[in-house]
């Protein structure tokens, strides 16, 4: 349940930025129609709402201190304005947990890392997410490496 609320807290970002949907209107939707939803036969896997929303609003709150600290970890030419928007939505979701604190640092990573390789199967994405998530995350949790 928990790995399935990332993957829709990362979703439910993506969907803000290109829809312009506030948070309380996307996190309704996630919780009312994806969470254990089926649709064509396939079942949504069930996500565990207080991460979801735990997420959604740390990414929202601490939105510009999360990019700052994406920026830091991106090359000068690419900031985080200028990525792919499903990476930028997933690196908003994991510096809020990552800032958060509650989630240790090298778990985070690892299921931001799997939630990258369902987005990018086949690409060089997955490494580029480990990499900035590594900085990231001694950056907000300097004292768990």
């Amino acid at each position: 349940m928990r790995s399935a609320a990332r993957l829709y807290a990362v979703q439910a970002l993506f969907q803000m930025e290109m829809s312009g949907q506030t948070l309380d209107d996307v996190r309704r939707e996630f919780e009312t129609h994806r969470f254990g939803a089926v649709y064509e036969g396939d079942e949504m896997a069930e996500g565990d709402p207080y991460l979801f929303a735990k997420i959604l609003e740390g990414a929202v709150t601490r939105q510009a201190r999360i990019d700052q600290m994406t920026d830091r970890a991106l090359v000068a030419k690419w900031p985080i304005d200028r990525i792919d928007p499903t990476l930028r939505a997933l690196f908003r979701a994991a510096g809020a947990e990552l800032i958060n604190g509650a989630t240790p640092p090298k778990v985070a990573i690892t299921e931001y890392v799997d939630v990258a390789r369902a987005f990018f199967p086949e690409g060089r994405e997955v490494k580029f997410v480990n990499a900035v998530l590594d900085h990231v995350a001694r950056e907000a949790q300097p004292e768990a490496f």
